[in-house]
């Protein structure tokens, strides 16, 4: 049984976020458990990278409440980190400078071991110039460990080839699993979406419309009960293209 005392407690309620006249969230509730692995996924757009930089405290909701382990957000959010699509490393610093400046005490030994925990060890006092695109990915989710966080993953693996995709899936399950912290995952990719989450949230103009559980066992073939889920998500997207599709040709006709 996994290990769950880490992990962040999450409460939203009537969470709602505009930018001027625009509405990017609307009335959004939500519970995430500690230890829980959630996936967020929606068109671009729909507003799933904004919940993201509400929870970590990046962006400031317009209306609502936000708690993390029952206090409220306000300002930056110290118990999460936040790994982007692009890595963000220093490129006149080391590897392993890279990952201490992160670190929860800023010492050396704790960044080596968050870089061991990802595989990178051997390239401590690398440049990260000469370090492959998934190479430096993982750095930078090392960084993030090192502060001993809660994770939110904001498409961090969107810019990867399918291999290494495929390789930080793993290695991002392996250490949730291993390090006990909530993960919420941002991503376009319904397949990764079912493939790591314990829960999957499809949000749509801005609400979520879609939660729920994904309970297979670890780590997930693409069997039939894999794609069960899958289909179910992609059918309830399609379903609503379809539908502002003939809501739009009953006004072409109607004119």
């Amino acid at each position: 049984m996994k290990n769950i005392s880490n992990g962040m407690n999450l409460s939203i309620q009537n969470l709602s976020k505009r930018f001027g006249e625009v509405a990017v969230l609307h009335d959004i509730n939500l519970e995430i458990q500690k230890g829980e692995f959630i996936a967020i996924v929606g068109k671009s757009g729909c507003g799933k990278s904004t919940l993201l930089r509400l929870i970590a405290g990046l962006e400031q909701p317009s209306a609502g409440n936000l708690q993390a382990n029952g206090k409220e957000v306000k300002g930056y959010n110290e118990q999460t980190r936040v790994l982007f699509q692009e890595p963000r490393l220093l490129p006149w610093k080391k590897v392993i400078e890279n990952v201490r400046i992160c670190s929860v005490d800023k010492e050396e030994e704790t960044a080596f071991e968050a870089l061991q925990a990802v595989k990178l060890g051997d390239k401590r006092n690398k440049w990260p110039r000469v370090l492959s695109g998934g190479q430096k990915q993982r750095v930078s989710l090392a960084r993030a460990l090192a502060a001993d966080p809660n994770l939110l993953l904001d498409e961090p693996l969107g810019a990867l080839d399918a291999l290494t995709r495929i390789e930080m899936q793993n290695l991002i399950e392996q250490l949730w699993f291993e390090k006990a912290f909530t993960a919420i995952l941002v991503t376009h990719d319904v397949s990764e979406a079912v493939a790591l989450a314990d829960r999957v949230l499809l949000i749509e103009e801005g609400r979520i419309e879609m939660d729920i559980e994904i309970p297979l066992a670890r780590p997930r073939p693409r069997d039939n009960d894999f794609i069960y889920f899958e289909k179910k998500i992609l059918d309830r997207v399609m379903g609503r293209e379809e539908s502002i599709k003939s809501e739009q040709r009953d006004v072409e006709y109607s004119i």
